[in-house]
């Protein structure tokens, strides 16, 4: 007997427990907590009814639909429609790519532009001083005194010439022989009134560009490469060369001896000799007739 009341004892405590848990479970179903039981209470809309009974869904669907209504706003009138004006592109503004595009044009164009102009400014002439150009060389009267000073032989290094005198007597005899523009400086005695005129020969060696020095013993030009000889005024005279030194193209204005360097005459043919001018002394480099 004492061993039966607890087994009854505890049979009915898990009963009791077995029903607590099965409500909970269907309240827990419906979705249904403590608190939303106790606000669905105090909620005036689902206490429309009887304060007995809950309300239906159908009460608490149109007690909703009555609260959202409102009242319908009066009808007006819509505008006459306006014409379409297309929109000004500028307004419109710049898209990304366009700014994108637009900005490789430009560029190119830059580089293009500035191509061109070093193009241009590279081909364009620009002002040459020195060798290659016009060269004032001075008063005639002062150069052919200074000539006097240097024994015969001027050299002028910046244009890489010799400038000698070229005797009055023989200017006849160089107009059959030379070109306008060397009779310019080599007739400037005769048609100025000078002492003599001048002559403007090119430093290199017709034969194969040697600078050729002046030699002061025989009052002649005389080539230290292969033994070419010339007389004071670049007449060939002896040795390999082809022919007489080039010289320049000559003018004098007002006095004033101007060389164009820029302008190389060939030298004459062998066999010229205007002045005729005998060595005037002993070879600097010995009798020159051949390599």
């Amino acid at each position: 007997m004492v061993v039966v009341i607890p087994i009854i004892v505890l049979v009915v405590m898990a009963g009791v427990i077995l029903i607590g848990a099965s409500r909970r479970r269907e309240r827990n179903a419906a979705g249904l907590s403590r608190e939303a039981r106790r606000n669905d209470r105090t909620n005036p809309v689902l206490d429309a009814g009887s304060s007995d009974a809950p309300p239906t869904g159908r009460q608490v669907e149109q007690e909703a639909v009555a609260a959202r209504q409102v009242e319908a706003a009066p009808v007006v009138e819509s505008a006459p429609a306006e014409p379409f004006v297309a929109p000004d592109p500028q307004a419109l503004g710049v898209s990304r790519r366009q700014f994108f595009n637009r900005s490789i044009v430009g560029m190119m164009g830059l580089g293009l532009s500035g191509f061109g102009g070093a193009c241009i400014a590279f081909l364009w002439p620009q002002g040459v001083s020195g060798f290659g150009s016009k060269l004032k060389v001075g008063n005639m009267v002062e150069l052919l005194a200074e000539i006097k000073d240097k024994n015969g032989f001027l050299y002028r290094p910046e244009g890489r010439m010799w400038i000698t005198a070229y005797p009055n007597g023989a200017v006849e005899k160089a107009r059959a022989a030379y070109s306008s523009t060397e009779l310019a400086g080599m007739a400037a005695g005769v048609e100025n009134g000078f002492e003599s005129g001048v002559v403007a020969l090119y430093q290199k060696c017709p034969h194969l560009g040697c600078r050729v020095p002046e030699c002061v013993s025989s009052q002649w030009f005389e080539c230290p490469c292969h033994g070419s000889q010339f007389n004071q005024v670049g007449e060939k005279r002896g040795g390999p060369a082809p022919r007489g030194m080039d010289r320049f193209a000559m003018s004098v204005v007002d006095g004033v001896l101007t060389v164009d360097t820029g302008t190389i005459v060939q030298g004459p043919p062998i066999g010229t000799n205007t002045t005729g001018q005998e060595a005037e002394g002993p070879h600097c480099i010995g009798a020159g007739g051949g390599h």
